[in-house]
């Protein structure tokens, strides 16, 4: 049996990447895309590289890998106040790729595009000697002059976040069969795999934050070391009532067979929800707007005065986390 030979660059845009790209791209046949921002609007770019065995597993779907490639860019924006416009993708694909691998990929980067509203507008395909990696270049648009910063924090905000935090890192600690994993439903433990490998970007509240948050930036190093990187921009500490940190019921089930892992929901990264400052005359208006979306919000502390790494206080102690967030080098 002869093998079918692989299409080459030219063709691998055409059938896996063409069919999925937005009215920027220009079908893809250009060396590049064309965006006009609206009138009165700033242009909002973030990019995030995947590398496989740091940002995910070669054992993990293709169409999962695809949707967190994008989420977290998207998530990024969100954090912003950006509404999405578009992204470019760079995929180095290692020799041992397989068209079926790739067909799963463009089918999840298609799906997470429509869901989360913003379109493929070009990029580049390249073959790689190391290992499959991707990166994503995403952009945004924001009403002229209303980007929402992460070093403007004020002493007094409320210190907020959206969804559940510790999941993600859960998730992935799941992958390692742990004790405490014989305390999780199958629905619990299905839902923490898949808080690890779908993110949810929060950016139906691009327009609230806007509008409502004083500073603010996505959770994706962990909820105590991007607090800290945020006061730190912002030149103030925090007080955190770690029992106001929000949960999973799956989260809290782990957490409750073993105490210790409080520390990794704390800790570990891969959250993507939205950890913002709020001053408190505008949080009830922000709670309805986050409503009206079906996003939760949390109030887990204050901003306050001083340089230090904010305290997260439990059981009646205080304590500050070493740890910082990722750093990959």
């Amino acid at each position: 049996m002869i093998a079918q030979e692989r299409p080459g660059e030219d063709g691998l845009i055409a059938r896996f990447f063409a069919p999925i790209a937005g009215k920027g791209a220009l079908g893809l046949k250009d060396d590049a895309a064309c965006l006009a921002p609206k009138p009165g609007h700033d242009l909002v770019l973030t990019a995030d590289a995947l590398v496989e065995r740091v940002h995910f597993l070669p054992e993990d779907a293709p169409g999962s890998i695809a949707r967190k490639a994008l989420g977290v860019n998207v998530s990024d924006l969100a954090a912003k106040g950006a509404e999405p416009a578009g992204f470019l993708l760079s995929l180095a694909l290692p020799d041992d790729w397989t068209e079926a691998w790739l067909a799963g990929f463009a089918a999840g980067l298609g799906e997470a595009s429509r869901d989360f509203g913003c379109p493929l507008l070009g990029g580049d395909t390249v073959k790689a000697r190391g290992p499959l990696t991707l990166s994503v270049t995403a952009v945004g648009q924001v009403p002229s002059g209303r980007m929402v910063r992460r070093t403007t924090a004020q002493a007094g905000d409320l210190v907020c976040v959206t969804g559940t935090i510790g999941d993600a890192a859960l998730g992935l600690r799941l992958r390692a069969g742990p004790a405490w994993a014989e305390a999780l439903s199958p629905g619990e433990r299905a839902h923490l795999a898949d808080r690890y490998l779908h993110p949810q970007p929060r950016h139906r509240l691009a327009a609230a934050l806007r509008d409502h948050a004083s500073a603010a930036m996505d959770v994706s190093d962990g909820l105590a070391g991007d607090l800290a990187k945020m006061m730190r921009a912002s030149g103030l500490s925090a007080l955190v009532d770690a029992d106001r940190v929000p949960l999973s019921p799956a989260g809290r089930t782990a957490v409750g067979s073993s105490p210790e892992l409080l520390d990794l929901a704390l800790t570990g990264g891969d959250d993507y929800e939205i950890l913002c400052t709020v001053p408190e005359k505008k949080l009830d208006s922000l709670r309805k707007e986050a409503d009206r979306v079906g996003i939760t919000l949390s109030v887990i502390g204050r901003v306050v005065e001083g340089h230090d790494r904010p305290v997260f206080r439990m059981n009646g102690l205080e304590r500050r986390y070493d740890v910082g967030s990722y750093q990959h080098f």
